[in-house]
């Protein structure tokens, strides 16, 4: 039976202009292609890692120098409309790393060779979903919606999915497989990190035979990289989460006061990346919503973090987010869904919620 080896890297990631994390990096001793690598990590922790910087290599592999090893490098799929993949629904065993584009089939996703033609879905601004009755390959159809629509469609979270399998359906063909607008672009980290540094070795990243699309640390070469196909088996390295949902029933006073005790503070989503991460860990909630560190400053009519940060990046669900009249006698709070869009509602702090903490 595999087992899974622990051992603490403590490792001084480079700061950004606010603060300065210290990761603690896992080694997993089990063989999994990077697509199951990245599942794990994503069910039990946070990601696959992310290599920042220099440190982070050389501490690394200190401990690690004789083995391949997977870290969260891959060259990404993102919508031909531009939009990052954040919410993805692969069938199993799926992207297997060989090919650039991807189709639909009975709602889920798979990569195929862009060049094969299948029927495919546009986007319309004005009319909304349009199926095109015309085989084409992933170029060509792309070409075509942006001719005569908007773009090839987008799926970006499970409403859309379900509403777009749904029209597949009732569109009457005896085709499955339609192509959506989902490519491998260049280089991104897993956890949706910029790609700022690297350490390729010489020669690499090559994309042997058009199929090495993720990255491993090459063993006994000073923790340099090189691309390989995402389909072979290597042990891997993770970076745990510094969030953690607690699954006490707590008012938002109360969630605030435990967090500060027993962490640092309720968490702050300031960016696209941080947003990622709760929706990953609101699933292991109970309740509805999940507290946030979001609350309204009523003398200034507007909504800050706990840090006093303004709410620059926002995913407020329709209604929500705007300041009440009344707000000094509701006392509203921010929280996110668990369910559905993962969007954030107010609700008056007196609401008991899990919540989720931060030891940044």
């Amino acid at each position: 039976m595999a087992q899974s080896l622990y051992f603490p890297l403590l490792l001084i990631a480079l700061c950004s202009i606010s603060e300065c994390v210290q990761r603690q990096y896992h080694f997993i001793n089990e063989n999994k292609t990077w697509t199951e690598a990245q599942r794990y990590c994503r069910e039990k922790y946070t990601d696959l890692a992310t290599v920042d910087n220099m440190n982070d290599t050389i501490q690394l592999m200190k401990s690690v120098s004789d083995v391949h090893l997977w870290i969260g490098l891959q060259r990404k799929w993102q919508w031909s409309s531009g939009g990052p993949a954040l919410f993805l629904n692969w069938a199993n065993q799926q992207p297997d790393g060989k090919d650039e584009c991807a189709f639909m089939r009975n709602g889920e996703w798979h990569d195929w060779n862009c060049s094969y033609t299948l029927f495919f879905v546009c986007y319309n601004m004005s009319r909304g979903l349009v199926f095109v009755n015309q085989t084409m390959n992933w170029t060509a159809a792309q070409s075509y919606c942006r001719q005569n629509h908007t773009d090839l469609v987008s799926v970006r979270n499970q409403n859309e999915s379900q509403q777009l399998e749904k029209f597949i359906n009732d569109s009457h063909t005896s085709e499955s497989e339609v192509w959506i607008g989902l490519f491998r672009d260049s280089w991104q980290w897993s956890d949706q990190s910029n790609y700022s540094f690297s350490y390729w070795n010489p020669g690499e990243p090559n994309n042997y035979a058009n199929n090495e699309n993720c990255t491993v640390l090459i063993e006994n070469t000073r923790g340099h990289w090189g691309d390989l196909s995402c389909d072979r088996h290597f042990c891997f390295v993770l970076c745990p989460d510094k969030l953690i949902v607690i699954q006490q029933n707590l008012s938002w006073s109360e969630a605030l006061k435990y967090c500060r005790q027993n962490h640092v503070d309720l968490v702050s989503v300031q960016s696209v990346e941080m947003q990622r991460r709760v929706m990953n860990m609101v699933k292991l909630a109970s309740t509805e919503a999940v507290w946030l560190g979001l609350h309204n400053y009523c003398s200034m009519n507007m909504w800050l973090w706990l840090s006093g940060d303004m709410v620059c990046y926002q995913n407020w669900a329709p209604g929500n987010g705007s300041t009440p009249e009344n707000c000094k006698l509701e006392n509203r709070k921010g929280a996110v869904q668990s369910g559905g869009d993962q969007t954030w509602i107010s609700l008056p702090e007196s609401h008991r919620l899990n919540f989720i903490c931060t030891n940044y």
